[in-house]
């Protein structure tokens, strides 16, 4: 581990196990930020799957470590407004997407370590075959469907934003991955129908990317997972019309009423934007809270409940999650600036 990384983990261990640190996180809530676990750490290694995936290893060893330093509570509860003030830290597990991992092996070791999650569904997906482009499209060029359906993708990505050389199958591996993150992050610049359409003509995969509608139940009747909506298409909801941005809203909020017994009363936004706009028209729906993407914890009589702040977790970060500690007391930092080491840092994924 990096001279940084050794000085980040040793300070998220000492704050998370000394009561000094403890009473720093008093009156804050934590939200995690997850998308996937995978059956092998291996698979979620790699720079182009990291920052989504998580390994079921990994994974375990995060609830272990989570459920040793915070009570870990359904997002309900942690934004109940009468929620107490003291006590130990409280923190509240959420996934984006609707991934159909989340039931294949999150749930299994949720349910063994009684750990409660809140999962938010892009309801177009879910029970579908259709295709997430990121993996459709990012799998396709990293050789996963083979050579010929790679080299057939690159042909109609020219078209739009040509591959860089890097993501020729002869490139060694890690370089190979970087490249397809960023080359990946370059693609959310077009439009989304055209996104779609790409991903649509990769090759299917040996299973749905997405949950069902009879996982969703199964998991809902645990008592430990409640489900939200994370948008019906994934469309980042501010580049939407006024027409198109009501339609996606209340397609995706009457899937959820429609298939969960209870539904939480919490939006997601897909990609964490939003604006004045998007918030005011959830309100409209009689949301009452919204999750974005940027990081921070939650103060119960602070901040905007239509743009409650997260801390996303990667692999490496589940890995390490001495390192998810530093991140967490970096919330904390910004309102108890004093009391923490001037560490500075830019990084905003823990790596």
């Amino acid at each position: 581990m990096m001279l940084k990384q050794m000085i980040k983990a040793g300070t998220g261990w000492l704050y998370l196990d000394t009561p000094a640190g403890r009473r720093l996180l008093r009156g804050t809530g934590t939200i995690l930020m997850l998308h996937r676990v995978v059956a092998d750490d291996a698979l979620a290694d790699l720079p182009h799957r990291k920052e989504l995936c998580i390994g079921m290893q990994a994974f375990d060893r995060l609830l272990l470590w989570l459920g040793r330093h915070f009570e870990c509570v359904p997002l309900a509860e942690l934004l109940a407004p009468d929620g107490p003030t003291d006590g130990p830290p409280r923190l509240a597990l959420t996934f984006d997407d609707g991934w159909r991992d989340n039931a294949l092996h999150a749930f299994p070791l949720l349910k063994e370590h009684r750990m409660p999650a809140s999962v938010f569904l892009s309801t177009d997906f879910i029970g579908s075959t259709r295709r997430f482009w990121w993996e459709a499209i990012g799998e396709t060029l990293w050789g996963s469907f083979g050579e010929e359906a790679r080299e057939r993708l690159c042909v109609r990505l020219r078209r739009h934003l040509g591959p860089p050389d890097e993501l020729r199958a002869a490139a060694p591996e890690q370089p190979r991955s970087l490249a397809l993150d960023r080359f990946l992050q370059r693609l959310k610049s077009l439009p989304p129908a055209t996104l779609q359409a790409l991903a649509d003509d990769c090759p299917s995969p040996a299973e749905p990317h997405a949950l069902d509608w009879r996982q969703v139940r199964e998991m809902e009747a645990s008592g430990l997972l409640r489900f939200g909506p994370h948008g019906a298409s994934h469309a980042i909801l501010t580049g939407l019309d006024d027409a198109s941005l009501r339609a996606e809203l209340h397609r995706s909020h009457e899937a959820i009423a429609t298939h969960c017994r209870e539904p939480l009363p919490v939006y997601c936004y897909p990609n964490g934007d939003h604006d004045e706009r998007v918030r005011a028209a959830l309100a409209c729906l009689g949301y009452g809270h919204a999750l974005s993407t940027r990081p921070g914890l939650h103060h119960q009589r602070q901040g905007a409940p239509l743009s409650l702040p997260r801390i996303g977790v990667c692999q490496h970060s589940a890995r390490q999650p001495a390192l998810l500690g530093w991140r967490i007391l970096q919330g904390a930092r910004r309102h108890v600036a004093p009391a923490l080491p001037a560490l500075h840092t830019s990084e905003a994924s823990g790596r």
